[in-house]
């Protein structure tokens, strides 16, 4: 069976798929046999977008696995202001802040990241070389339950936390040549819902926004990392955490 495959649309999805279109777009659109997401196919490329993939339970136990840090009520605190948080003693994941150099000055990354993944396999991105560290039990269970869609094993994931709407991610490709030629990414969220923009790179008019909320998975396949940008912008009313977990394969 192909990787997304067709089915009859689901009442529980029904809402979002109009005369076989995604919402208000223009784009052909229908079930994923898992009955949890839709397949959405854009230029180039398609999306499987399933709005509340894990139950409540299983995203409010991961949010709190991934926040979680001796000494500290890490859904209270406020990381946004914690200058010395590359330092604090996380129980799970190994979070860092990093910086890039840009026009002679360093700035600090607006988003906190964590890259796990096989031994042998570093991912470079702006001008930043992350190692990996090793899969934890967690991490491998949520690889595991990705695969039903995407028919593969993935070997990294890129973990991205925003701690509020004041983080983000610009508008960018993941298209490095360590993930191959059109490479799939799976994206998981916890926490906080939050604004995720796609755009053709020939036709900024041609457009699609996507809630990303807490429990959700999105998947982006075939050519559309070459062709698409994507981004999450700041949203200065959400005032709490997100955790995006973007699985990949880094090719030898």
């Amino acid at each position: 069976m192909d990787l997304f495959s067709e089915l009859e649309p689901a009442n529980s999805l029904a809402d979002m798929i109009t005369n076989d279109k995604f919402q208000d777009t223009a784009f052909d659109a229908h079930l994923h046999e898992d009955g949890k997401g839709i397949v959405i196919h854009v230029p180039f490329g398609r999306l499987y977008y399933a709005p509340c993939f894990f139950d409540q339970a299983t995203s409010d136990k991961f949010i709190d696995y991934f926040l979680a840090c001796d000494g500290i009520n890490s859904k209270e605190y406020d990381w946004q202001h914690d200058d010395a948080l590359n330092d604090r003693p996380f129980t799970n994941i190994a979070w860092h802040q990093d910086s890039i150099s840009m026009y002679g000055k360093t700035h600090k990354l607006p988003r906190i990241s964590a890259w796990y993944g096989d031994s042998d396999r570093p991912y470079t991105y702006s001008g930043i070389t992350l190692q990996p560290k090793p899969w934890t039990e967690e991490l491998n269970w949520l690889r595991s339950q990705l695969a039903p869609i995407c028919r593969r094993q993935f070997n990294s994931v890129l973990l991205n936390w925003y701690r509020s709407g004041e983080d983000y991610i610009s508008w960018h490709t993941d298209a490095e040549k360590e993930l191959g030629v059109n490479p799939l990414i799976a994206s998981i969220n916890f926490g906080e819902s939050r604004r995720f923009l796609l755009r053709l790179k020939e036709d900024h008019d041609i457009k699609i926004e996507l809630p990303l909320h807490h429990g959700s998975v999105l998947v982006m396949a075939g050519a559309l990392q070459h062709h698409w940008q994507h981004s999450v912008p700041k949203q200065k009313k959400v005032k709490s955490n997100r955790i995006n977990l973007t699985f990949r394969t880094i090719s030898t």
